[in-house]
């Protein structure tokens, strides 16, 4: 038997620590090999059974969902896959397209995100139980009932899992928890403190979505890092059935707010006329009703965020009518969620920039830098970095700013600055980069509406 499976909490995923991988055995649950077919992902109307792991907490400053981890509704939470692809440890695009709806995870592109879960603990494993890529779970071993099995815990989805091990990739039904409370779990009203670590070895858990027990209220709406009038990204939580969209009122129309990436509470609004710091929005949970018969949420960026919020989430308060009636029209623009509206901030006349990668030799990596997006004092870039004809396992993008510009809130990577030098790391859930492949960063960041030199880009990996 194998020491239990760590993860550490990120601001998306973790990255897998494995074990020693023992003997390989007989597959007794779940074939790596086996190609991806589509599961349930909107629901779960029966118990379904899975392998578990944990994690320390939450990275920063968000988990999967959007939310900070001081503001969840419980410290009982969970991380659900974002990929369904056994024996498929590459793939790695997100939100998943559409298109590939035989990939896409129990995550669901964040559409499960607030949702409660009733966890019950099942058998555990007397084999080695690693999660390591291309073999089975509970190798040389069985799953067998013990004293533990029964115990529950009511969860709640609050991160993703996104990594290219076996737990992530192999097993559609696996959860990662909170390692807290993995010793909260109870049985006959009593909590059971003693299961992990020597009773656990990533035991089968059997879970299910549930509404919110004992409910009461109305939901939490904060704003993000970086938002302000031009960009309002705002995080909704506390719903009594988890939320599948948010639609905002502009221009005298209802229109869907763009996800903002695959983080599932948090969306990009619109004011209620271009440019204004008045919002209303009304709100969809998991079964795609409007929550509280259509009820509008009218609210303002908070007085302490000036004209930008800095912390990671600053909650503000809102006022409540009835249901404006009208059809939803769908987002206004086709860009990526993380963009600013440009139908309601005035581009610059300067074009995109785009400074072209190098081919990277074996075992090196490359980047490349485009302004995709410029408007008043602010602008959005991307990078992209690529692998050279081996796979990375990990990788730091570096180079140093000409012009005074200064990042705002950035994703898909670790940020540190010191002055004008920039450094970013790769996100935990996207440590491993295929040969010959790509991934993508991108923030957004102030400029002085001169000079917004495109800087040179380094790339290493360890």
């Amino acid at each position: 038997m194998v020491a239990p499976h760590r993860r550490l909490g990120s601001t998306r995923a973790r990255v897998a620590l494995l074990a020693a991988l023992g003997a390989t055995a007989v597959v007794l649950f779940l074939l790596p090999q086996l190609p991806a077919s589509a599961i349930t992902v909107t629901d779960t109307p029966s118990p379904v059974t899975g392998n578990s792991t944990w994690f320390d907490g939450l990275g920063a400053p968000y988990g999967g969902c959007g939310l900070p981890q001081a503001n969840l509704d419980s410290q009982d939470f969970i991380a659900l896959n974002v990929f369904n692809t056994p024996g498929d440890y590459a793939f790695s695009t997100r939100p998943v397209p559409a298109s590939m709806p035989d990939k896409i995870g129990m995550w669901n592109n964040g559409l499960n995100c607030g949702r409660y879960v009733q966890v019950t603990v099942s058998d555990n494993c007397t084999g080695t139980n690693d999660g390591a890529p291309g073999q089975a779970f509970c190798r040389g071993g069985s799953y067998v009932p013990d004293a533990y099995n029964g115990n529950t815990l009511t969860m709640i989805v609050a991160d993703s899992c996104g990594d290219s091990n076996a737990w992530c990739r192999d097993d559609p039904f696996h959860i990662d928890l909170h390692k807290d409370s993995l010793n909260r779990f109870t049985r006959n009203g009593t909590v059971v403190t003693d299961m992990f670590p020597t009773h656990y070895n990533n035991r089968h858990l059997t879970w299910q979505f549930i509404p919110a027990p004992n409910y009461t209220g109305d939901i939490n709406i904060g704003f993000l890092n970086g938002a302000q009038v031009w960009w309002p990204a705002i995080s909704v939580s506390h719903l009594a059935n988890g939320i599948h969209g948010v639609e905002y009122f502009s221009n005298g129309l209802w229109t869907k707010a763009a996800m903002n990436s695959d983080m599932g509470q948090s969306y990009i609004l619109a004011g209620t006329t271009p440019g204004t710091n008045s919002f209303q929005i009304r709100v969809r949970d998991a079964n795609d009703v409007l929550i509280n018969n259509g009820r509008v949420y009218s609210f303002a960026l908070p007085t302490a965020c000036g004209s930008t919020c800095s912390a990671a989430y600053t909650q503000t308060t809102y006022t409540t009518s009835t249901g404006t009636p009208g059809p939803t029209t769908a987002p206004p623009t086709t860009q990526p969620p993380t963009t600013p509206p440009t139908t309601t901030a005035p581009p610059t006349t300067t074009p995109p920039t785009t400074r072209p990668p190098t081919t990277p030799p074996s075992g090196a990596c490359t980047a490349s830098y485009s302004i995709d997006n410029s408007w008043q004092s602010n602008f959005q870039a991307t990078v992209t970095v690529r692998a050279g004809t081996s796979a990375l396992n990990g990788w730091t993008i570096r180079w140093t700013f000409a012009n005074g510009q200064v990042i705002g809130p950035l994703w898909n990577g670790v940020l540190t600055t010191s002055g004008a030098s920039v450094t970013v790391k790769n996100p935990s859930f996207g440590q491993t980069l295929a040969a010959n492949t790509t991934t993508t960063f991108g923030f957004q960041a102030t400029w002085n509406n001169t000079t917004n030199a495109v800087p040179v880009l380094s790339c290493t990996s360890p």
